[in-house]
């Protein structure tokens, strides 16, 4: 011992400067600090490598193995210069050596106490500076009494716990394979009668490496001269030197990485509430911002990725990194090692509760069986008087709990069928719930169908509630299950019931083919759903099953996409309208019409096809009945054209010049309550046609400025009606019967909702002119003999009631006075009939408003100078009188009649 302290190689001078003075001295030819510090060899970096050349300097040839390791610097310095007293070792030449052969954690000693002496090698603290050269190694795992015995890792940490974070990293991470193979080769899946000792006995194992890596937590940070007195053995205590005290509070840059990681964990794990707390008591700090930390190294993985690599160390620049990096990434591997082996004592914490409950049952089945000393039958008899009936199929469900989602729903799909019969009528809605979660997620087609037809069979005759919330859970199914499904599964109940006797039923299904048909392949919406509802529209009986019919009829048009089933859309539409049910035509001008119109305005053949079509209809419905003309069907065609009208105009604005300057920001005046007659539905407002009542506002503003300053060029659309439809409209008007009270009102009703829907300039300066010019109000337009000319006609009294009583001022009202006048004039003195005239007067003589206007009318035939004009206002007041109220009787009637009365050529 006196030799060893008069020998102390730290004392020498032996430095590297003094190396170089000395060329004749053995020098090591390692690479150098600027080079790299030699890292660890790819196997276990506690082991040294094949190649490695025996020490010529620093030890015997019997080196010692790696357990050893503790033997410190000073020792191993006193034993390589034993032979010599005069050789002189170079610091740097100990060091490599330690290096070369692995002794990692010597060399580590050696460092610190250079460190301590107040000199510093760099070779070994470049080396321990280097993360990179303590990342773990791809190696064979350990034995578990390598990683937990006196010679394992987690031993060595505790022998040498405080000399460096860095050592204890090294020491723990490079083994940890070992350690953690060793707990997934556990067999956690095999039982038997002393599985619970065997699984107390893998708890003991983790609890006791959980409570060394606590252990080595806790010794970093207390004294490590007394870490060195407690832990090391004796022969290294003696060459062991007390290091300074590490144990410090964190680092701001430390805390200020953590506070960053943690913070990111609450945000993408949905703590919001606490990550706004966290930032409130760190205001300090951007957590945005990673570069804000003050780190010059890129950001680390997140906590689960630290977590789940369980250590590995994070990649940083090597001229950049902090020192404090490293404590930071040693005590964040440490913590998760120890977090992860808490989570595997959690699991087999459980697994040990579930075994301990397996065995209390078996052990109060084992006590039941020893301590009753009855016979079995007994015991059977006498338990049976506690009325549990397992062997049942309810039995069987009740006793054989669901223990997951897969199980509940198959637990549905059995006890379902047996349920709903058992349900009272007017509460079965209350199971549609369930029956459409368990077909939506039940793993077996046969089930998934039953519990459909379940659904559809639900009620025998469901009202309209009923009905409702049926449909809603078929439109909830077919969103969650798809196209698919909705046709594989759904559409085969909705055929079944097609003929089904109850008429409620098949309007159940008539009603879902509509409700589905967005959620429906494209190709069965146009060909086995609308085969579906044609069929039903033409054999059903009931007219509430035809209704909803015609209504899903309008909704598939909506999402049809194939042109060749135009024709057979016109062709359900004639069919619809012709239906001798009331219900059912309304609902074709409701639904069905407004969907197809909009379906035509898409392919573009609006005005081009199907307008045209029943024109063609209605022409041809005239030709052949000169001799009896079928007025039900005029009636049909006719309102179907006086439900094109709104899409006809929406076509013709959206088509306009001025589209392209339409503004819809500034003030955009709001349109006028009757600016347009009332809808007969949603679907035939113009507004919603066009899409919003302001964009509507702002093209009608531009569409009247057009008409009356800038005029029709290249505008198609409305060329096409001014030129082709009102010339076509105007001409059939005057070959209908003028006596036909049906038709004469029929067309009145359509010339008035087309003048009121294209608007008032429309109608003075393109639908008036060309009334009048075909009517030509003078004499020579009446043949009095034949008695055909267009004052005859119908065109009379539809020009009159369905054009000049559109708007109603004071010069309107005048208009339809001056020529109602001058038709009474006319017919009265050519000696033409009358017909004409007096349907004029029926027409509006229907309404109470034109009461006075007609008055004027035949005062002025009254007082004419003709007694031709005279006799035909005689002749009026018969059509008038019954309507008329008392007060214009007593104000302008009766003087009228005393007037004609008196008169001599009467």
């Amino acid at each position: 011992m006196a030799k060893m302290a008069s020998v102390n190689p730290f004392n020498l001078s032996d430095s590297e400067e003094e190396a170089e003075r000395r060329p004749n001295e053995t020098v090591d030819t390692e690479r150098s600090p600027s080079d790299g510090a030699p890292g660890p060899p790819p196997g276990n970096p506690f082991s040294p490598p094949a190649d490695a050349e025996p020490p010529s300097l620093l030890l015997s040839s019997n080196r010692t193995s790696p357990s050893g390791e503790g033997i410190s610097a000073s020792a191993a310095a006193t034993s390589a210069m034993a032979g010599s007293a005069d050789t002189r070792v170079s610091v740097d030449v100990i060091a490599a050596q330690l290096l070369r052969d692995q002794y990692i954690l010597t060399a580590l000693e050696f460092h610190t106490e250079l460190l301590e002496a107040g000199r510093e090698l760099p070779r070994l603290r470049d080396y321990f500076s280097n993360p990179g050269n303590f990342e773990r190694q791809s190696g064979t795992p350990p034995a578990k009494d390598q990683v937990l015995g006196p010679g394992g890792p987690l031993s060595k940490c505790r022998y040498y716990a405080g000399v460096s974070l860095l050592s204890l990293c090294l020491c723990f991470c490079s083994d940890r394979a070992g350690s953690i193979s060793t707990l997934d080769s556990l067999d956690f899946a095999r039982y038997s009668d002393d599985g619970n000792r065997e699984t107390d006995e893998r708890v003991a194992v983790l609890e006791f490496e959980l409570r060394k890596a606590k252990e080595t937590i806790q010794a970093l940070r207390a004294n490590l001269t007394q870490a060195a007195e407690s832990e090391v053995p004796s022969q290294e205590r003696k060459n062991f030197k007390s290091s300074p005290e590490i144990q410090e509070p964190i680092r701001p840059l430390e805390k200020r990485a953590l506070n960053f990681l943690v913070n990111e964990y609450l945000l993408k794990n949905e703590y919001k509430l606490s990550s706004i707390t966290f930032s409130d008591e760190n205001d300090d700090q951007d957590f945005e911002l990673w570069d804000d930390v003050g780190l010059n190294i890129p950001k680390p993985p997140d906590l689960l990725q630290l977590y789940r690599s369980c250590g590995t160390p994070l990649p940083s620049p090597r001229d950049t990194a902090d020192v404090s990096v490293g404590v930071v990434t040693s005590e964040l591997r440490l913590l998760k090692v120890v977090q992860e082996l808490e989570y595997q004592i959690s699991l087999l914490n459980n697994e040990k509760q579930n075994l301990a409950e397996q065995i209390k049952k078996l052990q109060w089945c084992v006590l039941e069986c020893m301590s009753v000393k009855l016979s079995p039958a007994f015991q059977q008899a006498l338990l049976s008087f506690c009325r549990m009936c397992s062997d049942s199929r309810l039995g069987a469900e009740v006793s054989r709990i669901a223990d997951s989602e897969e199980s509940v729903m198959l637990m549905l799909g059995r006890c379902l069928p047996h349920i709903v019969p058992n349900v009272l009528l007017a509460k079965r809605e209350e199971l549609i719930p369930l029956i459409l979660c368990t077909a939506c997620l039940h793993p077996e087609p046969k089930e998934r169908d039953q519990l459909l037809h379940i659904l559809f069979n639900l009620i025998k005759r469901p009202d309209d509630e009923q009905r409702q919330m049926i449909l809603t859970g078929c439109v909830a199914f077919a969103r969650h299950v798809g196209p698919t499904r909705v046709e594989a599964e759904l559409l085969p109940q909705c055929w079944e019931q097609i003929n089904h006797k109850y008429p409620e039923r098949r309007l159940l299904v008539a009603e879902s083919c509509g409700a589905l048909a967005p959620y429906l392949p494209k190709e069965i919406r146009s060909s086995l759903v609308l085969s579906m509802l044609q069929q039903m529209l033409a054999e059903d009986k009931a007219d509430m099953v035809r209704e909803a019919v015609v209504k899903s009829l309008g909704i598939i048009m909506g999402y049809i996409d194939d042109p060749d089933k135009y024709s057979q859309g016109f062709e359900l539409m004639l069919l619809s309208l012709g239906d001798p049910s009331e219900r059912v035509v309304n609902a074709v001008h409701q639904v069905f019409i407004p969907a197809f119109a909009a379906w035509t305005t898409e392919l573009g053949t609006l005005h081009t096809a199907l307008i045209p079509s029943l024109l063609a209809r209605i022409e041809k419905l005239l030709t052949q009945g000169e001799h009896g003309l079928d007025e039900h069907k005029l009636h049909v065609f006719l309102s179907a054209l006086q439900s094109l009208i709104p899409p006809l105009f929406a076509v013709v604005l959206q088509n306009a010049p001025f589209t392209s300057r339409v503004k819809l920001h500034g003030d955009i005046p709001a349109i006028e309550v009757t600016r347009f007659p009332r809808p007969a539905s949603p679907l035939q407002d113009v507004a919603t046609i066009i899409g919003s009542r302001e964009m509507l506002s702002a093209l009608l503003q531009l569409y009247d400025h057009q008409l009356e300053h800038e005029g029709t060029t290249g505008w198609e659309s409305l060329l096409w009606v001014v030129n082709q439809l009102l010339p076509q409209l105007i001409e059939i008007v005057g070959r209908i019967n003028v006596t036909s009270s049906t038709c004469v009102h029929e067309f009145s009703r359509f010339f008035w909702r087309f003048c009121r829907t294209f608007g008032k300039i429309f109608t003075n300066t393109k639908v008036k002119p060309q009334f009048q010019e075909i009517l030509r109000l003078s004499e020579e337009n009446v043949d009095a003999s034949a008695g055909n000319g267009i004052l005859t006609k119908a065109t009379v009294p539809i020009y009159a009631t369905g054009v000049l009583t559109c708007y109603n001022q004071e010069e309107d009202r005048k208009l339809l006075v001056g020529f109602l006048e001058d038709v009474m004039t006319t017919l009265s003195l050519s000696h033409a009939p009358l017909d004409s005239l007096k349907a004029s007067f029926v027409e509006l003589g229907a309404n109470p408003v034109y009461h006075e206007l007609l008055l004027t009318v035949l005062w002025y035939g009254v007082v004419h100078t003709s007694a031709l004009v005279r006799c035909t206002a005689a002749r009026m007041f018969e059509l008038l009188v019954k309507g008329v109220n008392e007060t214009l009787v007593a104000q302008r009637v009766v003087p009228a009649l005393i007037t004609l009365s008196s008169d001599p050529e009467m």
